[in-house]
């Protein structure tokens, strides 16, 4: 079957021609969950009202679940750590150290205001960005995210390696992306991560699959690949909140 996804014109996401380039910042320190939310709010608000240009933000929190529109209560199975509703699309994830959270503040009524589109267009950002450090990511038709084969671990096994969520206010998007760089994969265990039941389908990270990736090193992919995708950005000093 043709992955209807992959066959989408992702170049109609490109910045709008004379448009300001999108702000492009970096958390120095895990930002807690509620906190990202108030952020985001505020941002999406001025990126609606037209008074501050659209944002990417790259994060990490500490050890939480967030439980998206789609969320189960059956998914939490032993939650270790605080669970938050998100009010994202999706179900069930877990965030925590050495995930690489981007949040996309896109002003979509000017770039496309098409949500399929969009979420294949993140799928076509974490692809590109996987692929600097040579890892195969794939898309799947039945499963939102980026996958990876491993043969390794029997005939139609797959992982994901990462997470796509997001929300949209007056078709400006905020959420987004999560990247597992060197999380602790056993904070999985205790969720079914995005309703997966499946035993073939399991999560994994750069590292996991041998890669000595630091976080700088996939700040610097995603911004290159961001670019191809989405458009030019601009730098802003590391900081914790925005």
């Amino acid at each position: 079957m043709v992955n209807d996804r992959q066959s989408l014109d992702l170049t109609t996401f490109a910045r709008p021609s004379g448009g300001e380039s999108v702000e492009w910042r970096i958390a120095d320190r895990p930002v807690p969950y509620p906190d990202s939310l108030a952020e985001m709010d505020a941002r999406v608000a001025a990126i609606a009202a037209g008074s501050a240009p659209e944002l990417v933000w790259l994060l990490e929190h500490p050890p939480l679940y967030t439980s998206g529109t789609s969320g189960k209560a059956d998914d939490l199975l032993a939650p270790r750590f605080p669970t938050f509703q998100s009010g994202r699309g999706g179900q069930v994830t877990y965030h925590g150290p050495g995930q690489r959270v981007a949040y996309v503040m896109l002003d979509l009524k000017r770039r496309r205001p098409d949500v399929r589109a969009y979420v294949a267009s993140l799928e076509e950002w974490i692809i590109r960005t996987l692929a600097a450090f040579n890892v195969r990511g794939e898309r799947r038709e039945d499963r939102v995210g980026v996958w990876v084969r491993r043969p390794d671990k029997g005939p139609g096994h797959e992982d994901k390696i990462a997470a796509i969520g997001v929300r949209l206010r007056r078709w400006v998007s905020f959420h987004g992306i999560a990247i597992n760089v060197e999380p602790d994969l056993s904070h999985f265990q205790a969720i079914v991560p995005c309703g997966v039941v499946d035993p073939r389908y399991g999560v994994t990270s750069l590292v996991d699959l041998g890669l000595p990736v630091t976080m700088a090193d996939v700040d610097i992919a995603l911004r290159q690949a961001f670019a191809e995708v989405f458009g030019d950005t601009t730098a802003r000093l590391p900081e914790a909140t925005l």
